[in-house]
């Protein structure tokens, strides 16, 4: 048969070589694909560094780089000479191969196998280990720029006599090196393992020694030099002890040494510091000897130690010496845990007082005239008022304001500071009438204007549309007001994620006013990155994945790209080793919107310093995802609020102030990086009267306040006198009532000063704790300074004043009239203002709903001894709440029966010529809706009659004379039983 297989009798098929043309288009292609791998891994890097340059902070990329390039390079090189040494020295000392056992015949395969590629196989583990542990010790670039730059604190801690600074900068680099000191123990010690057993070093099945005395050698002193890292750790955990956080019942969180540490975890490191030594001789002493026996006996004796010294015996001693008398014990280190918290935190010098929080009822009129200049009651509530902005000033559905509004200090009309409600009008992308690439990156590139508004709303508001709406003081597209003349362009902004190319051929929306048409512009600034250069568009193309900016006829000469342009991006950028504060706000400084950005400097090695967790402290009824801090550690002892930072909202320059000039954290990156931070000098004053403290750093400290006010270790060990903040009485997601800025007079002071402002309550209780107060008027000679109010009687804290709000007959009927026209309550924030030796409530109520769908302030209600009062002014409030009419105080009234909380009824003849005048109203009312059939405004008209009536009567009977001349239209209304009546709703 014939050979159909082409089988070796039939004709054999070469394979030839490619032609040379096809090898010259697959090398091509090759190279092409490398270069093409090369320029995407580029493209990052080269933008980075133009976008550094553009904003002149060119040295904080080149310093952030060379330290990780150098620390990668290090580091890399040391783990990968580390275990390539060992692996090159266990293979030069293989013993001769001899008679072949089964089990060196299994592993001759295996050397037959590796032979050849020998070298590249040694080559690729160690450029394998050099790579991880070099990219493992460039993100400690931070630790160590603060090791080489470190500033003396100028403080000792109280166990060891060290500079804090060796904990906050010294001890974490210390701590990195041992670790990796033991990762290339480790390493090395597995790498010698393998390959001497690999070639005969090590045996497991054969005959006779089990390891020969070279590979014993070698493998003990690396076991060696594991223990004595291991002896240093021991030494090292003895000064760790300072900064170690423990549960501790009667502080929650403790950081630092207690008696137990102390007494016995400290001898104990020290002992087997010792032991670790002598264990680490004997495996070094093998390079005589040749036997393992005397190191695994002394590391046997080290784990054995380690057991009964370093676990059981502290465990004895809290047990028997501590937890029979732990207060008596633990005083000392408590004292010493309070004294380090209070100075990390900067409470220290917080100035604690007793107050009564009761003030005298014989001095209502006295009470009423100082109630007057007390503060400046800020009705328009920043958190409330946002809608009202965005309807009444959006303009165009392309813009937006922010969620929460900001609260600074202008100057009046009258030239005084007046506390005012600011919002910058942002680009809304989402509200673009027409989504494309041109328009979302060229056309509509940045928002316009700054909105204000008075914060001292008077409620009657008539001038400017709808009553209850805020006064603005700044308005209209383009804006005018008590700005001035200012760039009103918002290229940079909390909202404005998304990059934008301005400055080319392609015109961008400038704004749009109604009947007069769009008007355009071309950005004039200098920030950005220039596109004109093709290298640079395709950079970008690669980087922001978009290829149109490579070929696009959009972009020309002058065309710049701008991107990271929220402030709080921009600053932590350009100082990446600050905290960010979580609200950025603005400011209308010289002619330009500033966006003012508080920093800080933290560290979580300050000794016996108590740790809190900062995403969990800076949280309350307002943090979102952007308003939370931008924490570099969320876990720290130690804060500053050391730098001021701007970025200007048109050209996005940054600028970092120095604040604290005392702080060591803050100098020590100042060395690292060279003016970087401008001294503290070159602030203006027009902008320095914009400066304020910050929210986040003031919600840590109160949260410290709650235990660390205590200053007395008994105490603070009893827990007896623990505080918290309160949640939100104003907000139903249970979470803790924010800081209020507000201009007030406290106890002692002449005038009003800008303030941040909390209230505590007792650790499950709702009676009011205490009232904190910082100054935070940055021009202020006491800005900063602390004032803490402790509460001596009972008090009705923040919860207890609301629900007693909520209860006011006037507040049912209010929720009931808005409900019939399809709106709802929204309270504002509840103001506390320590008066007279008591407290103060104020509230604004907002109506939202009906024909205009946004918060209109109606009410301010307002309490003061236990006496709330819902009014349609805070004039009238006050009047009501202290019992004055016109600074005269009122007679009083026959006090209800017990258990009567119902409110007595105004007396005198202009009470009763108000309740004619309302029985009028409400009769007119009832009649219109009788003529509707609309039978739930009647029955409400009806309630409102009869309130009126009786408050007519009541004022009658106290001695008031009916007007001479009764309306004709007063006639008795119809029977209530001719119409349904509706149920009043009840108070929320």
């Amino acid at each position: 048969m014939p050979d159909r297989g082409g089988g070796p009798s039939g004709p054999r098929i070469r394979v030839g070589r490619p032609s040379r043309r096809v090898r010259t288009l697959l090398m091509t292609l090759g190279v092409l694909a490398v270069l093409a791998m090369a320029f995407v891994m580029f493209s990052g890097f080269w933008t980075d560094w133009l976008w550094y340059r553009s904003v002149k902070y060119s040295s904080v990329f080149t310093t952030t780089l060379w330290t990780k390039v150098g620390l990668f390079a290090v580091f890399g090189l040391l783990m990968a000479v580390a275990v390539g040494a060992n692996i090159w020295l266990a293979y030069r000392l293989r013993p001769p191969l001899s008679a072949m056992s089964l089990e060196q015949q299994s592993l001759d395969r295996y050397r037959m196998g590796i032979a050849p590629y020998r070298k590249w196989v040694l080559l690729a583990i160690t450029a394998l280990v050099g790579l991880i542990a070099g990219a493992s010790a460039s993100t400690q670039w931070r630790t160590w720029l603060m090791w080489v730059n470190g500033v003396p604190f100028g403080q000792k801690d109280p166990q060891f006599g060290l500079d804090v600074s060796f904990f906050a900068f010294d001890l974490p680099w210390y701590r990195f090196l041992l670790g990796f000191g033991f990762a290339a123990a480790v390493l090395s010690v597995i790498a010698a393992a393998l390959t001497h057993y690999l070639y005969g070093g090590l045996r497991i099945t054969s005959p006779g020694a089990r390891a020969t005395a070279a590979a014993t050698g070698h493998l003990s002193v690396l076991i060696g030099f594991f223990v004595a890292l291991k002896a240093v750790a021991y030494w090292l955990d003895r000064y760790g002890l300072a900064v170690k956080s423990s549960d501790f019942k009667a502080a929650g969180n403790w950081t630092g040494l207690r008696y137990v540490d102390a007494n016995a975890y400290l001898p104990a490191k020290t002992i087997l510091f010792c032991i670790a030594v002598i264990c680490a001789a004997l495996f070094f002493a093998t390079l005589w000897r040749r036997t393992w026996q005397l190191p695994v006996i002394g590391f046997g004796l080290m784990v054995l130690s380690a057991i009964l010294i370093g676990g059981l015996y502290p465990a004895i001693v809290q047990k028997f010496q501590v937890q029979p008398n732990e207060q008596a014990k633990e005083a000392a280190y408590i004292q010493k845990n309070i004294e380090a918290t209070r100075k990390a935190y900067g409470i220290d010098r917080t100035k604690a007082e007793d107050y009564a929080g009761k003030g005298d009822p014989k001095r209502k009129a006295q009470q009423r005239e100082q109630a007057a200049t007390a503060a400046s009651y800020r009705l328009v509530d920043s958190n409330v008022v946002s809608p009202a902005f965005q309807q009444l000033q959006q303009e165009r559905k392309y813009y937006q304001f922010p969620a929460t509004l900001d609260v600074d200090r202008y100057r009046g009309t009258d030239g005084k500071p007046q506390d005012t409600v600011i919002g910058l009008r942002e680009l809304n992308v989402q509200g673009i009438p027409k989504h494309n690439w041109i328009n979302d990156h060229f056309t509509y590139t940045h928002g316009y204007g700054a909105i204000a508004a008075k914060g001292t709303n008077t409620i009657t508001n008539e001038d400017q549309g709808t009553v209850g709406s805020p006064d603005f003081t700044e308005s209209g597209l383009p804006t005018t007001g008590q700005f001035g003349t200012y760039e009103q362009r918002i290229y940079y902004g909390e909202k404005t994620a998304q990059y934008s190319i301005v400055g080319g051929p392609q015109k961008e929306l400038d704004y749009e006013r109604k009947g007069e048409g769009e008007a355009t512009t071309s950005y004039k600034g200098k920030s950005g990155v220039d596109l004109s250069n093709a290298f640079n568009r395709a950079a970008y193309a690669v980087a922001f994945s978009e290829p149109q900016i490579l070929y696009s006829g959009a972009i020309g000469e002058g065309s710049r790209i701008l991107y990271n342009r929220t402030p709080k991006e921009r600053v932590e950028a350009v100082a990446p080793w600050l905290t960010i504060d979580g609200d950025a706000y603005p400011a209308v400084v010289d002619g330009r919107i500033k966006w003012i950005v508080d920093a800080y400097t933290t560290t979580n090695g300050y000794p016996y310093a108590s740790r809190t967790t900062l995403g969990d402290t800076t949280a309350d009824s307002l943090t979102d995802s952007q308003r939370a801090v931008v924490a570099q550690q969320n876990q720290v002892n130690y804060i500053r609020n050391s730098v001021k930072a701007t970025v200007d909202a048109y050209d996005g320059t940054v600028d970092l102030y120095q604040w604290d000039t005392e702080d060591p954290v803050l100098k020590t990156w100042m060395k690292a990086f060279p003016d970087t931070v401008k001294p503290k000098s070159d602030i203006a004053p027009a902008l320095k009267a914009h400066l304020r403290y910050p929210q986040d750093m003031f919600k840590v400290q109160r949260e410290l306040l709650t235990r660390y006010h205590v200053t007395d270790p008994d105490q603070f060990y009893s827990g007896s006198d623990a505080w918290q903040v309160p949640d939100d009485p104003t907000n139903k997601n249970a979470r803790t009532v924010p800081p209020y800025y507000l201009s007030l007079k406290m106890p002692g002071e002449t005038d009003q000063k800008f303030s941040l402002t909390t209230t505590f309550t007792p650790s499950g209780r709702p009676n009011l704790g205490a009232f904190m107060a910082v100054d935070a008027d940055a021009t202020s000679d006491k800005y900063g300074s602390i004032r803490l109010l402790r509460v001596t009687s009972t008090v009705q804290g923040p919860q207890q004043v609301q629900s007693e709000l909520n209860g006011v007959p006037e507040v049912a009927t209010f929720v009931r009239d808005l409900r019939g026209t399809d709106s709802d309550i929204e309270y504002g924030n509840l103001l506390t203002v320590p008066l007279d030796g008591g407290f103060l409530y104020i509230e604004p109520v907002y109506a939202r709903g009906g024909s205009a769908n946004y918060p209109l302030l109606k009410k301010v209600a307002v309490s003061y001894g236990g006496k709330p009062v819902f009014k349609d002014s805070l004039a009238e409030a006050l009047n009501a709440v202290f019992g004055v009419e016109g600074g005269v105080e009122q007679p009083p009234t026959t006090p209800p029966p017990p258990g009567d909380t119902t409110k007595p009824p105004a007396t005198g003849d202009a009470a009763l010529k108000q309740a004619i005048a309302d029985a009028q109203k409400a009769y007119e009312e009832g009649q219109a809706a009788l003529k509707k059939n609309d039978w739930t405004a009647y029955g409400r008209a009806q309630a409102d009659l009869q309130s009126a009536l009786e408050r007519a009567a009541a004022a009658q009977s106290s001695g008031a004379q009916p007007p001479q001349s009764p309306p004709a239209s007063s006639a008795p209304p119809p029977a209530a039983s001719t119409a349904p009546s509706a149920a009043p709703s009840q108070a929320p």
